[in-house]
């Protein structure tokens, strides 16, 4: 009998960076080595984390801890998550006044708890662009991870018990080389990777990664003033929109496959223009009315287009090349009619989930070739 596996979760950045600064300020309290450490997490359990890395004199502690991300790998998935934890004088610049704007500390005004300094060490970005979770010059450890890190060394160093204030520095080894595989730059986000996570656990649900950073990317987009927004379906499209639009980079955002989320996140925010960059298999999938464009979740429909085609009058010929075809690709090379039938069907399903926009389709050829313009664009 078949079975189901049960995929396993792993956990976050914020949780790793966590337990890791609890590790270290463990050491630093007792002096002596610490194996693991239990951590309660923001999901509503304790996890137990081994520590790695371990040293500590009586002025510092330091160790990291090894992401697991379950059964849902991502780029972070295997790297050492490093915190190192000091006793330093409190410095009156940590505690500003309300009329204060930002600290040389690396803090900003009523960004975090006042008792703790938490900054970022090699291997973490630091924020450029307004619209991201932390303001612009701080370093890319979001509000939740923050309150992780700081709840966990307040429970070994009680806020006001010396004179002296925890100070921790997180540190990822290799963070600089693997967020060049991330989207962080064009968010805004430089030097390094984010430390993130809003209950500590990783979901092995893929799904999830993509719809976070595309709500991301949309608010950088706001954020810089743009009510125009380019979604492509991946590297190829997004490269020919590029090159054909004269946008800022936050207008770019891939959707890969989540057309509804990605139209509909747009919705809520109310953005003006919508831009489907896409190729011509995909733009069937979003014609035929697909949610989501994957090839496990959305058959191409040759067929459905036949039926158009004819419906639409379209010459024997053509509708003969498309009942007979292999690939949507070789429909959009000898069947070219078709691209504005598909479109306007596209355009149709566009316009239901997000009727206050301006929609447009930048239909992207397979041959390098200037993309077909379809539908309502930007004056």
């Amino acid at each position: 009998m078949k079975t189901t596996k049960t995929l396993r979760t792993g956990f976050t950045t914020g949780a790793c960076a966590a337990a890791a600064a609890l590790g270290a300020a463990r050491m630093l309290r007792e002096q002596k080595r610490v194996a693991a450490v239990e951590l309660w997490l923001p999901a509503g359990f304790s996890a137990a984390f081994p520590l790695h890395g371990q040293a500590f004199d009586q002025h510092s502690a330091r160790c990291f801890v090894i992401k697991d991300a379950g059964d849902d790998p991502d780029v972070t998935n295997g790297v050492e998550v490093q915190a190192e934890v000091a006793l330093v004088e409190a410095d009156p610049r940590v505690c500003p006044s309300a009329d204060e704007g930002p600290v040389q500390s690396g803090r900003i005004k009523g960004f975090g708890p006042p008792e703790v300094v938490i900054e970022g060490g090699l291997g973490i970005g630091r924020v450029t662009k307004k619209g991201l979770a932390v303001p612009v010059g701080e370093w890319a450890i979001n509000p939740v991870p923050r309150r992780m890190i700081a709840e966990a060394v307040l429970g070994v160093f009680p806020p006001h018990a010396s004179p002296l204030t925890p100070h921790v520095v997180i540190s990822i080894p290799d963070g600089v080389e693997r967020a060049q595989r991330t989207l962080n730059a064009r968010l805004g986000i430089l030097g390094g990777l984010s430390i993130l996570g809003t209950t500590g656990v990783v979901t092995p649900i893929s799904h999830r990664a993509w719809t976070d950073t595309l709500e991301v990317a949309l608010d950088v987009a706001l954020a810089a003033g743009l009510d125009t927004v380019v979604f492509s379906t991946g590297r190829t499209s997004e490269a020919a929109a590029q090159r054909a639009l004269p946008l800022p980079e936050e207008a770019f955002v891939m959707m890969g496959d989540h057309v509804r989320y990605a139209l509909e996140a747009c919705r809520r925010r109310g953005m003006k223009n919508v831009i489907l960059a896409v190729q011509f298999a995909k733009l069937v999938k979003i014609a035929c009315g697909h949610d989501y464009t994957h090839a496990a979740a959305s058959p191409l429909d040759l067929q459905r287009l036949a039926a158009w085609a004819r419906a639409c009058d379209l010459d024997d010929d053509t509708i003969k090349t498309i009942e007979w075809a292999g690939t949507a690709r070789e429909i959009f090379n000898e069947a070219s009619p078709c691209a504005a039938i598909v479109a306007e069907r596209a355009l149709t399903v566009a316009r239901r989930r997000i009727p206050a926009a301006a929609v447009a389709v930048l239909l992207v050829g397979y041959d390098g070739a200037p993309p077909l313009r379809f539908g309502e664009w930007p004056g």
